[in-house]
């Protein structure tokens, strides 16, 4: 039996690590939305079409914005002129697209902006392997909401940050 064994070139990406992309869209004055998506990569044969993996928008964006921007910034995306209503697409490495999913998806529901702002300081110092672990656990769990109130549990200190009051 003869078989040929053909590696096929990785053009999309030549680390053979799963992609991501982050999608913008402009909806209006003070109105940006964020989006994390992984799309199909020879890494991820079990992806055949773009997943959806986070957003966020609206006030709950508008707070941590300046967060996801410098963050942005620091991987080479800048938005410029976004055109209302139009969808701008970048490519994102694995690390930020992870901790970005996680940090949109945990906010997401939140209200208070003192714990919000504990839980973006939490997100961002995770490692690329803890954002993993739990971005994996909210995506792939019976109850993804449970997983998202554990985590924000463990992130919000409960005395409020005011460690001087000692």
């Amino acid at each position: 039996m003869n078989a040929k064994l053909s590696i096929l070139p990785d053009t999309e990406n030549r680390k053979g690590a799963p992609r991501y992309e982050l999608r913008a869209k402009d909806h209006g004055p003070d109105d940006l939305e964020l989006e994390i998506w992984q799309v199909p990569s020879s890494a991820t044969p079990h992806i055949r079409y773009p997943l959806r993996i986070a957003g966020l928008r609206g006030r709950n964006l508008a707070l941590v914005e300046h967060r996801v921007l410098r963050r942005l910034a620091k991987e080479g995306v800048r938005f410029g002129a976004l055109n209302r209503n139009q969808t701008a697409r970048f490519e994102l490495d694995e690390e930020p697209a992870l901790n970005l999913g996680l940090l949109f998806r945990v906010l997401a529901p939140m209200r208070s902006r003192a714990n919000m702002r504990m839980v973006a300081e939490g997100v961002e110092a995770m490692a690329r392997e803890e954002a993993a672990y739990w971005l994996g656990m909210a995506m792939h769990r019976k109850y993804p909401r449970r997983v998202l109130m554990a985590l924000r549990f463990l992130l919000i200190d409960p005395k409020g940050g005011n460690s001087s009051a000692w």
